[in-house]
């Protein structure tokens, strides 16, 4: 006789709630595709969220949460950070489209709070770095932060156009290295 194990139904059923809104979005996801992929009935897809649009934000929190974890800031190294932050998208290509449904779907949606509590704490960090001296000074925490998420994942949302500029084994070095120069005290704040 077969045993319940809702937490797995539940790992189940994300895995296949990002894949299917990962391919299609919000407004092209099907819950009876989803319930498929997960091997699950389409009716216990509602018991473990509000709806497919419940779904939708359950993964998202899911997906800041675990970045939060396993990609921590150090504000000293925020060239580094933007290294790690550009591997884990490279690693899960299918988290980054997830979160490109997420931002053209979502406009209208408050900010979550593990994501606003996050960039609060990233900003807190640099605060302090530029206090160390470890950052530069001449820019706010919040602008240096946004520039340093926008170079990290600068190869993840553009056409292959934009993606064939650098190679691929170089990503990685050229992201590093604008961080590093971006962030630097040493660098003039003229150029």
């Amino acid at each position: 006789m077969a045993t319940r194990d809702p937490d797995r139904k539940r790992r189940q059923l994300m895995e296949a709630a990002l894949a299917e809104f990962a391919e299609f979005g919000l407004a092209g996801a099907r819950v009876d595709r989803l319930a498929k992929r997960a091997g699950i009935s389409p009716g216990l897809v509602y018991s473990f969220a509000a709806g497919k649009e419940g779904l939708f934000e359950a993964v998202y929190e899911a997906i800041a949460e675990q970045t939060v974890n396993a990609v921590p800031i150090d504000a000293d190294d925020l060239a580094e950070y933007a290294g790690r932050l550009h591997d884990a998208g490279q690693q899960y290509p299918q988290v980054m489209r997830f979160l490109t449904w997420y931002a053209l779907e979502s406009t209208e949606r408050p900010t979550s709070d593990v994501v606003a509590r996050s960039m609060q704490d990233k900003i807190a960090s640099i605060e302090a770095a530029q206090q160390r001296g470890s950052v530069r000074r001449d820019k706010p925490a919040a602008e240096i932060l946004a520039l340093v998420l926008a170079l990290a994942n600068m190869w993840q949302h553009h056409t292959e156009d934009v993606n064939t500029l650098v190679p691929p084994a170089h990503q990685r070095a050229t992201v590093t290295d604008a961080v590093r120069r971006l962030v630097s005290p040493d660098w003039p704040a003229d150029r």
